[in-house]
């Protein structure tokens, strides 16, 4: 009688489906990380118009702007892959960015770039059945980041102004998608903060990396910490200064005379902030010192429950509903 084998490392075992659902799982994984889904966050300036429109509890309006959030994520998520296709040598270099899947070689750059084709260009034509109007915002923030890709990040401050344009961008493009208009105040207090915390990433890589931070990103080389100090107390105070006017002169603020009770709130988040990026060297991803500081997010939950409250309860005349938007 022959003695049975033991199973080789080669048998039937290791060719079964087994290994390759999980080469596939893997690069679903490393897709949806690099689309950054820890950056969707700041799609949420879409929310911007249904809530200063007192429409976050009308089921349509809602629908239409939750939409239009995860279209502008499918966007923002092709813009992100097509950035580290062409940042792929630097990010390398880079002490955290090396370990993002395109850099680390966990997703093929071909797949990559037919990602980046499917979500910008579905995600665009998607937006122009929900809105003609959001549509092409849109397409315009799609445009504008792969003339950030390709340039614009490599001239000095354009870099900045022109992320915070995608802010401005994606808060318009909320009022389009439920047809509401939107104050051009809000829309200055979306581009100040923006610049805010862009000038405020800007300085804590440079304080992070030190010398060396112009080898994972040239266009610090640009940029010094005096200047970049200045350029935030200039922001900050204009992101006070907007977010003030809009809350005491709008269409929006006569019609809610309370509004400007908000505005402590929002002075107290853009301190908490400054505090984090000169004292606890924070600030260098926006997204994270949002998670990590519990202070900062009871800040934004107190103002965002007293906005709901004034809107409920401290009416004058007609409704922001009857009225049409957040003018």
């Amino acid at each position: 009688m022959s003695t049975p084998h033991p199973p080789s490392q080669n048998s039937d075992l290791d060719s079964s489906p087994a290994p390759v659902a999980r080469r596939r799982g893997n690069l679903l994984s490393s897709l949806f990380r690099a689309i950054r889904p820890k950056q969707a966050p700041k799609n949420l300036f879409v929310y911007t118009a249904l809530v200063f429109a007192g429409q976050l509890f009308t089921p349509n309006q809602f629908a239409r702007a939750t939409a239009a959030f995860l279209l502008f994520t499918a966007v923002a998520g092709s813009v992100y892959l097509l950035n580290d296709i062409l940042d792929v040598e630097q990010d390398r270099q880079h002490p955290t960015k090396r370990l993002r899947p395109i850099a680390a070689g966990e997703l093929p750059i071909t797949l990559a770039w037919i990602c980046f084709f499917v979500l910008g260009i579905g995600g665009t034509a998607a937006g122009i059945l929900l809105s003609p109007l959001f549509g092409l915002t849109l397409a315009a923030y799609l445009a504008l980041q792969i003339a950030y890709c390709f340039r614009l990040k490599h001239i000095v401050l354009l870099d900045v102004f022109t992320v915070a344009a995608g802010f401005v961008l994606r808060t318009a493009s909320g009022g389009f998608a439920i047809h509401v208009h939107i104050s051009h105040w809000l829309l200055l207090f979306s581009f100040q903060l923006a610049l805010f915390l862009g000038f405020g990433k800007r300085r804590q890589e440079l304080v992070h990396q030190g010398e060396n931070a112009g080898n994972t990103r040239a266009i610090l080389n640009e940029y010094s910490l005096p200047f970049l100090d200045q350029m935030i107390m200039v922001v900050t105070s204009m992101t006070i200064v907007c977010y003030s006017v809009y809350s005491v002169e709008s269409a929006t603020a006569q019609t809610h005379p309370r509004l400007w009770i908000t505005v402590p709130f929002l002075i107290y988040g853009v301190c908490r902030y400054l505090y984090l990026v000169y004292h606890k060297g924070w600030g260098g991803a926006p997204d994270e010192v949002l998670l990590k500081d519990r202070e900062l997010q009871m800040a934004i939950l107190l103002w965002f429950i007293a906005v709901l409250l004034l809107f409920k309860f401290d009416g004058v005349g007609k409704s922001m509903l009857d009225m049409g938007g957040a003018r």
